[in-house]
C-alpha cells in the first residue's frame, strides 16, 4: 500500500469505506474529499466481470460525455494531403506524416492525448506500436480513430469523445469531468458512460458484467456507487 498523506488521511475520514453511495451523494462527497489547489478531474473507475487475459473479452471503444471531460484534448493526426488539411482545419493540435513518426520513434515523444490516423497510414505507423501501444495511443478503428472522416474525429474527440478500454485486471478509468462542475452535470456524464461501456459487453463474457464502479478526484479517496440507485440505467 502506497503511503498516505496527511490531507489524504483527513479527507479520508468522510468516507465510510463500508458503504455505497447514492449517485447524488458520491458527487456530493466527491468534491469535499478533493483536496488539490487545482480544478481536479473525477474519474470513474469499472470494476468489470471479464477475464482481461480472453482477447474476446476485452473491452475498447470511445463514449461521448454529454457533457465533455472539461479538460484541453490534444490530438494528433497521422495523415497527407488533403486530408491533413481537413484536419488542421478541424483543429488538430499535430498533424504530419514521416516527420511525427521519425519524432515518435527515435525520441518516444507522446505529448498528445489521442491519435487518429488514415486507414492508408496505418502501413507506416504499424513501426511505433511499441511506443504507442502501452500508452493506449495506437491508433484503432474500434476505437474510431482509424477513419477517412478525419475532420468529424478531431472535432468529436475534442468535444469529449473519450476512449475506453480495459487494464490487465480487467478494470476500466475514465474520465467523466471536473471537480468544478456542477452535480447535474457530473451526474448525467457517469449515468451516459455507465449506460455506454454496459453496452459494450463481449458475448462470451457471462454473468455480472459491471460488478463495481467507484468514483474519486485527482487527489482524494475512492467512493463506491451502488449501483441500484441508478434508476433507469441497468447494469448487466
Amino acid at each position: 500500500m502506497p503511503k498516505r498523506g496527511k490531507k489524504y488521511k483527513e479527507v479520508s475520514k468522510l468516507v465510510d469505506r463500508t458503504k455505497m453511495y447514492s449517485i447524488e451523494d458520491a458527487i456530493q462527497l466527491v468534491k469535499k474529499v478533493s483536496y488539490t489547489k487545482f480544478d481536479g478531474t473525477v474519474e470513474l473507475h469499472i470494476v468489470l466481470g471479464i477475464d482481461p487475459k480472453k482477447t474476446d473479452q476485452n473491452v475498447r471503444g470511445t463514449i461521448s460525455l454529454p457533457n465533455g471531460t472539461g479538460k484541453s484534448v490534444r490530438v494528433l493526426v497521422f495523415a497527407e494531403g488533403e486530408k491533413a488539411e481537413q484536419a488542421r482545419q478541424a483543429g488538430a493540435d499535430y498533424v504530419g506524416s514521416d516527420d511525427l513518426i521519425e519524432k515518435i520513434n527515435s525520441e518516444g515523444w507522446t505529448d498528445f492525448d489521442v491519435a487518429i490516423a488514415t486507414p492508408d497510414m496505418m502501413r507506416k505507423i504499424a513501426r511505433l506500436g511499441k511506443v504507442l501501444g502501452p500508452r493506449g495511443l495506437m491508433p484503432s478503428p474500434k476505437a474510431g480513430t482509424v477513419t477517412e472522416d478525419i475532420a468529424q474525429a478531431v472535432k468529436e474527440f475534442k468535444a469529449g469523445k473519450v476512449e475506453v478500454r480495459n487494464d490487465r485486471t480487467g478494470n476500466i478509468h475514465v474520465p467523466v469531468g471536473k471537480v468544478s462542475f456542477n452535480n447535474e452535470a457530473l451526474k448525467e456524464n457517469i449515468l451516459s458512460a455507465l449506460e455506454q461501456i454496459n453496452k459494450m459487453k463481449p458475448e462470451s463474457s457471462k454473468g455480472k458484467f459491471i460488478k463495481k464502479a467507484t468514483i474519486s478526484p485527482t487527489m482524494g479517496p475512492a467512493i463506491v456507487i451502488d449501483l441500484s440507485s441508478l434508476g433507469e440505467i441497468k447494469v448487466a
